[in-house]
């Protein structure tokens, strides 16, 4: 199994995820990664971008992050999270997976700190 699937598209830390944890998760890739769910009834853009049209793990592999309008639209929303998940991409983008997971695994949310 790819560890990769815990990150979110956008940047999101699924393990943490009640429903996750409880095996009935219907989030980012869980089952559009095996097949077992249809990608294409997703109404996520940008799950449907990323996972479905460039087939990568978060757009912190897409070299198109800095312009998409799709992920930019996303993050220039009010609130907390977004922010906190933009910088998990970005994390992501400068450090990659592993030290991103050796430091989310700590977190009891979605996003947490990086110090």
């Amino acid at each position: 199994m790819n560890p990769n699937r815990y990150a979110g598209c956008c940047g999101a830390y699924c393990k943490t995820c009640k429903p996750f944890l409880e095996g009935v998760c219907k989030g980012c890739k869980i089952g559009f990664d095996t097949g077992e769910r249809d990608i294409n009834k997703a109404k996520c853009k940008i799950k449907l971008c990323c996972f479905r049209d460039k087939g990568k793990d978060t757009c912190a592999d897409c070299s198109e992050l800095e312009s998409c309008n799709i992920i930019g639209e996303w993050y220039s929303k009010n609130g907390y999270k977004y922010r906190k998940y933009k910088e998990a991409v970005y994390y992501i983008k400068k450090n990659g997976y592993e030290k991103f997971f050796e430091i989310a695994d700590n977190w009891k949310n979605a996003y947490g700190k990086f110090q």
